[in-house]
């Protein structure tokens, strides 16, 4: 699931939609979701138009219910599409995932009874890329932005989400360029 129904505010414009290296934003983020999911489902604003910059990747849109509710919105949208036990999460702003960490994130998923796994970084742990079991990360979701919770980081927080070791995935991803996001035009990589 890639959440792309944000304002791009402290942009100042459609930043999925501007090209890094000459790629969509958008685009780069669903790429890399593609390439290790079977199905991958965008998530937009209600009133935003699907993007013409997917060409031809294989998505499914869902749609926030109201905008400006923050991305746990995007993410009970997002979720009840998804049909499949594990649902990797990603923002649309995150050009630089490697499709070796998401893949890692998958596979550290299936093999612990966690309900969520996210990346270790620097004694913490980052909220986004994650996985999330669906069955339990739906219902939690729901409840939580019902009670007022707006952020992803509270949802894998709820589902006691366990880190993988930042060694273990900089072993596959050095610079740590999967965690990167673009909020403001200085964050777009020199072309």
């Amino acid at each position: 699931m890639v959440l792309a129904g944000g304002r791009s505010s402290r942009f100042g414009s459609d930043k999925l939609a501007v090209p890094e290296r000459g790629v969509p934003l958008l685009r780069r983020a669903v790429s890399a979701l593609a390439q290790v999911c079977g199905d991958v489902v965008v998530v937009l604003s209600p009133d935003g138009a699907e993007p013409a910059t997917l060409g031809r990747l294989p998505v499914r849109f869902a749609r926030d219910e109201v905008g400006g509710e923050g991305p746990l919105a995007g993410v009970c949208a997002g979720l009840e599409l998804v049909d499949t036990d594990l649902a990797l999460l990603a923002a649309g702003d995150m050009p630089e995932l490697a499709v070796d960490v998401l893949a890692l994130l998958l596979r550290s998923a299936q093999e612990r009874p966690a309900d969520g796994v996210v990346l270790g970084e620097r004694g913490t742990w980052r909220p986004l890329p994650c996985v999330v079991r669906t069955a339990r990360a739906r219902p939690a979701a729901r409840s939580l932005f019902a009670g007022g919770t707006r952020s992803v980081r509270g949802l894998l927080t709820q589902l006691h989400a366990v880190p993988v070791d930042e060694a273990t995935w900089r072993g596959l991803d050095p610079a740590g360029g999967t965690l990167r996001d673009v909020d403001r035009r200085e964050d777009l990589a020199a072309d």
